[in-house]
């Protein structure tokens, strides 16, 4: 029995040896399982109810496309000249009239006085008439966390670019308040977008009914570009028309159009009142 024992007890030393030689098998598997875990693969699709902005607009969009015979007519224009104004005078008008110069300002004034150069593009279907203004309020869009909103900017004929800003400020610090009212959102002749803040290109915006017309600003980018026959790097800005043909012709919207990109590209003309 002694000799028996004595030779089973290797056989115990080697199951002890075994059972170390394995403990790092564990380790390992531990370490496996935490640089690559297992992915589940769950994928989850939330619904939210739509607010009845979203549901307004819409409806006003969907509406415009299935109303107006849309046509968009495109054209670039040199913003060096308003961009070297801009620079020079930027510190002093916000001294003077505690807001800072942006280019909304210049292009509402620039389609105020092509407006009223080209009526029938400020003009609006009414029933069985068309509706001529004699007057310029201009919608401009203004994006918020719950949608986009177009308060109008009222009599923009009569107002200075100081005037503008100060109205365009108001409108934007309110409107991510919410604060704007439905009155404030009412009537318009004409609108500006400008999707050039979020980095568009190029796009063709939708008429807001029952306006005839609305103007696409977009970013600015640098290009190479031919002044008094040589080829010089500008500041170009794409800018669309898009326009109720029911409505305006090709001609005068065309016309419309260039009489803005010759206001922003020669400032004076907007002084002078030469568009």
């Amino acid at each position: 029995e002694a000799k028996k024992e004595a030779a089973a007890a290797p056989k115990k030393d080697e199951a002890k040896a075994e059972t170390k030689a394995e403990a790092p098998k564990k380790s390992e598997s531990k370490a496996e399982v935490n640089v690559a875990p297992v992915a589940t693969g769950e994928r989850v699709t939330r619904e939210v109810r739509l607010t009845s902005m979203r549901e307004r607009i819409a409806e006003r969009l969907k509406g415009s496309q299935n109303t107006a015979a849309m046509l968009t007519t495109f054209n670039e224009i040199d913003m060096t000249p308003m961009i070297n104004l801009r620079e020079k005078y930027k510190v002093q008008f916000a001294k003077k009239h505690g807001v800072k110069l942006g280019f909304m300002s210049p292009f509402a004034k620039a389609c105020a006085l092509a407006l009223q150069d080209v009526p029938v593009v400020n003009a609006s279907w009414g029933q069985g008439v068309i509706e001529y203004h004699d007057f310029v309020d201009i919608s401009v869009a203004v994006s918020t966390p719950k949608g986009l909103v177009v308060p109008v900017l009222r009599d923009v004929q009569s107002m200075n670019l100081a005037q503008i800003e100060k109205k365009i400020e108001d409108f934007g610090t309110r409107a991510k308040d919410g604060k704007i009212t439905i009155p404030e959102m009412t009537g318009g002749t004409f609108t500006i977008s400008n999707g050039g803040t979020f980095g568009s290109w190029m796009g063709t915006p939708i008429i807001n009914p029952p306006q005839s017309a609305i103007l696409g600003m977009h970013a600015i980018k640098r290009k190479p570009w031919v002044v008094d026959d040589e080829i010089v790097v500008r500041d170009i800005m794409a800018v669309a028309l898009t326009y109720d043909h029911r409505l305006i012709d090709g001609r005068d919207a065309v016309t419309f159009l260039v009489k803005v990109k010759n206001l922003i590209e020669d400032p004076a003309r907007i002084i002078l009142d030469l568009a």
